[in-house]
């Protein structure tokens, strides 16, 4: 038996908690990595790059603060290659975090995505919006409402 619960966190949950630090993904994302473990792949660190890559995110995040970003979520990240392909997103693009999760056995997947949330729960896994995660977790910053 595991210790820590494992989740998956998808692309644009993770940009919202790095760009907009009070936000409610930001709290679900650094709660997760408080209270479990979250679990990426090549295949959404990659995603996520290309994205903060973008030039619309440029004024907000530098090359140089997305680099110490990824670094520092691959050091916190428990990094995880799925085996099983998987296509039953309405979004193949979003295969990726279903892949994950059913690869790694995770106890969630978090999104933001409504073609992610439509598929709640995939094989068992809950998957749910920051809000969600947050009430299931009861972990909320002090003086902040859900």
């Amino acid at each position: 038996m595991r210790s820590k619960p494992r989740y998956v966190f998808d692309t644009n949950v993770v940009v919202s908690a790095l760009l907009f630090s009070q936000s409610k993904p930001a709290r679900a994302f650094f709660a997760a990595l408080d209270e479990g473990e979250v679990l990426v792949s090549t295949d959404v660190v990659k995603e996520l790059n290309d994205v903060l890559g973008r030039e619309k995110f440029e004024r907000y995040v530098s090359e140089e603060e997305r680099t110490r970003f990824l670094q520092s979520l691959l050091r916190e990240a428990n990094l995880i290659e799925p085996e099983e392909k998987i296509q039953a997103c309405r979004d193949p693009k979003d295969d990726k975090y279903l892949e994950l999760a059913v690869g790694s056995a995770a106890d969630c997947i978090v999104s933001g995505d409504d073609d992610m949330l439509a598929l709640n729960p995939f094989r068992g896994i809950p998957n749910m919006t920051p809000d969600e995660f947050l009430s299931r977790v009861s972990r909320q910053t002090p003086g902040q409402e859900a």
